[in-house]
């Protein structure tokens, strides 16, 4: 039998997250674990009654459906054998048997690969300082690691596409679950762009479960983790603590002190999390160790062309705007003039809601939400499933426009 039948026995027995760093150091693999049997088992003395059951109940030959679905769906099967497989993993003492991956593997080769995570229901203000500081970071040549969730997820993830760079996106549930409509095509999109993996069985549906797993695979396959608006019960957090279990660091962007939403990210600083006011306060933990594959000032001019449109600068006797014209964002998509794309009938409810809401004229974010009665998390989420299709595009002011 392929080796990839006992490490996929191993997760279906044990399931996600079991410490087998144990069990592998007895018995050297997860073939050599099948083979022990129940007697070598139990002389270990490594292995609890309950796990001794648990290896009894399934057989490697049953594993056969997980490797066809994975063979039918073109997904990927690494195990810590595989050579792709990130070693930053393995050192976990609960390390996944295997990963299940849609895209290209090669993008889990970089070492330099950032996290960020934070908020699902997150204020513009965060939506818009993950999306730059992720697209910065990827533009200095960072791999940008996040959970592909909606909120700041979403934001790191499309911030980094729109640098043109790689970036991880790690599921809480399996390949192929109906999961998060909304996020369908910015999936898609990770998947051309980079990869999607996950450590639970392909069609295992996600739950309250589910993503705290899948949390410490975030964080340890990173550098170092950035914490956008977390509040004091935030899942990001549990990230944050896995990051600095598993000794890497922890960064977190400064929010209002006095709302809630920003309880857990200014606690984050406050007990040491490395404050970041921009992409340099993050790359200069690393350009030394990484000069080759850090270009700091390719994060520089980026971060600094995506403050422009934000800038406005009042006469403080009077209270009024500068006549300078702000600089227009630049077009991301090469639409004529007069031209305006159709969207597709695949697209999602709310995405075709947004759209409907952009027919009358340029919307603030803001408007949008009003409008459509959707949070403010959902309206990004829509956007960027447009922009993907090339049907809606962001302008000078933060607002967005059909085109």
């Amino acid at each position: 039998m392929n080796d990839e039948i006992y490490w996929i026995w191993l997760l279906r027995c044990l399931g996600p997250a079991a410490p087998i760093a144990d069990m592998i150091a007895v018995f050297g693999s997860a073939r050599g674990v099948y083979e022990a049997g129940t007697v070598e088992w139990r002389l270990s003395g490594i292995l609890t009654a309950k796990q001794i059951a648990a290896l009894s109940k399934y057989s490697p030959s049953e594993s056969g459906g997980v490797l066809r679905a994975c063979r039918e769906n073109g997904w990927e099967i690494l195990t810590p054998d595989s050579p792709y497989y990130p070693q930053k993993l393995r050192e976990l003492r609960n390390f996944p048997p295997v990963l299940f991956l849609q895209g290209d593997k090669e993008a889990l080769l970089p070492e330099v690969k950032l996290a960020m995570v934070g908020t699902r229901k997150a204020t513009g203000y965060s939506l818009r300082v993950a999306s730059m500081l992720a697209q910065s970071l990827s533009a200095a040549g960072v791999t940008v690691v996040s959970g592909g969730a909606l909120g700041i997820d979403s934001a790191a993830h499309t911030g980094a596409l729109r640098a043109g760079g790689k970036t991880i996106a790690v599921l809480g549930c399996g390949l192929g679950t109906d999961y998060l409509r909304e996020n369908a095509a910015l999936r898609r999109e990770i998947s051309e762009n980079g990869a999607l993996i996950s450590e639970f069985l392909p069609f295992s549906p996600a739950s309250r479960t589910t993503f705290p797993l899948r949390n410490r695979i975030i964080s340890a396959l990173s550098l170092g983790t950035v914490v956008v608006e977390a509040g004091e019960k935030s899942g990001s957090l549990i990230t944050a603590r896995y990051a600095m279990e598993q000794g890497r660091d922890v960064f977190a962007v400064p929010g209002d002190v006095i709302s809630s939403a920003f309880t857990g990210a200014n606690k984050l600083i406050h007990d040491g999390a490395k404050p970041v006011f921009s992409p340099l306060d993050i790359l200069e933990e690393y350009v030394y160790t990484y000069a080759d594959a850090i270009h700091i000032e390719a994060a520089t001019k980026v971060f600094e062309t995506l403050q422009m449109p934000m800038r406005q600068t009042y006469e403080p006797a009077r209270g009024k705007a500068p006549k300078t014209a702000q600089p227009a964002a630049p077009e991301t998509a090469a639409t004529p003039a007069n031209s305006v794309r159709e969207l597709p009938e695949t697209a999602s409810k709310n995405a075709k809601a947004v759209y409907t809401a952009l027919q009358d004229g340029e919307r603030h974010i803001d408007e949008i939400a009003d409008c459509t009665g959707l949070s403010v998390g959902e309206c990004l989420a829509a956007l960027t499933e447009l922009e993907l299709y090339g049907c809606a595009a962001l302008t000078q002011g933060k607002k967005y426009k059909k085109i």
